[in-house]
């Protein structure tokens, strides 16, 4: 058999690695899109279905618990059972998990479809990464992966924007059908163009089963039990359950990562203290982040009276500092290392969480520019000096042996963080608003059937509506002490974020300056 002129099969192989960019780019970017996309059509998904606030947090959260629970697993599975194969598997799940959820008919049917969604997400984030690693010659690796880099941070730009607009449009669906010629076009990619180079040889070791079945129960019940008790009481047995079997779970969890040989999450590596400072000033601060963009979004659109995109638009200058200030952070970690970048980024994000409890009722985007632009300008100032420094610490705090499972506990913060965040901030958001509708509420005098009524109204959060048949005047008074307590909610989270981050940053600057000294 003849082989092909060497500057051919270079031709040939360069193609090849082209087409596994395009499919990665692809598969990731349905992620991305989706992730940022959800959370400016949330008020139109409420809306249409009638979902209480305790069902719009498991909306967003249902993908993301299962994604952060799995994603190391997802990972070593592509180790063990073909990255190709698996990275694939992952992208069908998420496609007809999309499918689904944009043939939903009610709030538990979108639920249980974000949840699948999140399982192919797991198996698809990870996938992608290691597809361009092994397919890529290294040489052209650092580019392919800089393309895929800068193509992610777009489609996370755009996803607000495009969310707003088929919102705007009527046609929230479409934020799940568009996913469906997207992944089928991976799909058929990677179908037709197989991995030239062959899989590397499995390991030998077996996968962490235990490890991942304890992390997606422990963190499924935390969840549950938080966000339950916005609508039940802390003391009612079914949260105290809930958060018992979490803790017990994610107990043994350490447990089990500790004894087993490979463990998905090694705890020695927690044992190095410039380790353990970057990821807990990256849990806090992304916690945040990730929450108050979800805030943020009902505040726009449903209490300020946004239109969907342009609450979408007023997003996208987060991401455009991020883009414009991160090469920046990355010439301040070679030089200065992480502790300046970091400090400075804690610093201003704390006070860009304190300025958006600032605005109270607006006359809407002509008053953006004073209001929520100048906390917006600080938290993408502050997320483009932390985000190069945060993984570059973490990368650089272990071994090189142990590289790929600190990009892996990198990317699994991320999700976390999310999680935990409209975990723990979002059932006190929601006490507050109705602690607050209800004290303006006995201000108008009501009589008790309008009051139950109200307080049964307080559990659409923003989207609560007046009790019906008042008087237009007295109508008019309650929307207003509706939109009111969600500013008062508002407000409350937005001051415990910058506590949060605020107490953060403060440990991370004195451990890493003891590190640094001994």
């Amino acid at each position: 058999m003849q082989l092909a002129p060497p500057d051919k099969q270079s031709s040939r192989r360069g193609s090849h690695e082209h087409w596994v960019l395009l499919a990665s780019i692809m598969a990731s970017g349905m992620a991305f899109i989706d992730a940022t996309a959800l959370n400016v059509a949330i008020p139109a998904i409420q809306e249409g279905f009638g979902a209480t606030g305790r069902q719009v947090l498991w909306i967003v959260n249902a993908y993301t618990v299962v994604t952060a629970a799995l994603i190391l697993f997802g990972g070593a599975l592509g180790d063990r059972q073909g990255r190709q194969r698996v990275f694939t598997s992952g992208i069908s799940l998420f496609v007809t998990a999309s499918l689904a959820g944009g043939l939903s008919l009610n709030t538990t049917h979108l639920i249980i479809a974000r949840g699948f969604q999140g399982l192919g997400a797991a198996l698809m984030i990870p996938g992608s990464l290691a597809m361009l690693s092994s397919s890529i010659e290294p040489s052209r690796r650092g580019r392919a992966i800089g393309i895929w880099s800068a193509c992610s941070v777009v489609m996370t730009a755009l996803g607000p924007i495009l969310g707003g607009a088929l919102a705007d449009a009527g046609w929230w669906r479409g934020i799940f059908f568009i996913n469906l010629p997207i992944g089928l076009a991976a799909i058929g990619i990677l179908c037709l163009k197989p991995q030239q180079n062959g899989e590397e040889k499995p390991p030998s070791w077996s996968l962490d089963y235990a490890g991942a079945a304890f992390s997606i129960v422990g963190l499924f019940c935390l969840n549950l039990g938080l966000i339950e008790v916005a609508s039940r009481d802390w003391k009612d047995p079914f949260v105290v359950g809930s958060i018992l079997v979490g803790c017990s779970c994610m107990a043994a969890f350490v447990w089990n990562e500790r004894r087993v040989t490979h463990p998905m999450l090694p705890m020695s590596l927690f044992t190095n203290r410039t380790f353990a400072a970057a990821c807990q000033l990256s849990l806090c601060f992304y916690s945040g982040l990730y929450a108050m963009l979800f805030f943020l979004s009902l505040n726009l659109i449903q209490v300020q009276n946004y239109p969907s995109t342009t609450a979408g638009l007023a997003q996208l200058p987060v991401m455009v500092l991020v883009i414009l200030i991160s090469p920046l952070a990355g010439h301040l970690v070679d030089r200065h290392g992480p502790r300046l970048p970091l400090t400075m980024a804690g610093t201003l994000a704390t006070i860009g969480f304190a300025l958006f409890a600032y605005p109270s009722l607006t006359s809407g985007p002509a008053d953006y520019w004073t209001s929520f632009f100048p906390a917006l300008v600080l938290i993408g100032t502050a997320m483009g000096l932390s985000a190069a420094p945060l993984s570059t610490t973490i990368m650089n705090s272990v071994p090189a042996s142990q590289l790929g499972i600190a990009s892996g506990i990198n990317s699994t913060l991320s999700r976390l963080s999310s999680v935990l965040g409209l975990a723990l901030l979002g059932p006190i958001a929601i006490i507050q608003f109705r602690g607050s509708l209800l004290q303006r509420g006995e201000a108008f005098s009501l009589d008790a059937p309008a009051m139950k009524t109200l307080e049964q109204q307080s559990r659409m959060f923003a989207d609560a509506a007046p009790p019906p048949g008042l008087s237009e005047s007295l109508t008019t008074a309650i929307e207003q002490a509706i939109r009111l307590a969600y500013v008062d909610a508002f407000r409350l989270v937005s001051c415990l974020f910058a506590v949060g981050v605020g107490a953060s940053t403060l440990a991370t600057a004195v451990l890493i300056r003891r590190c640094s000294q001994t």
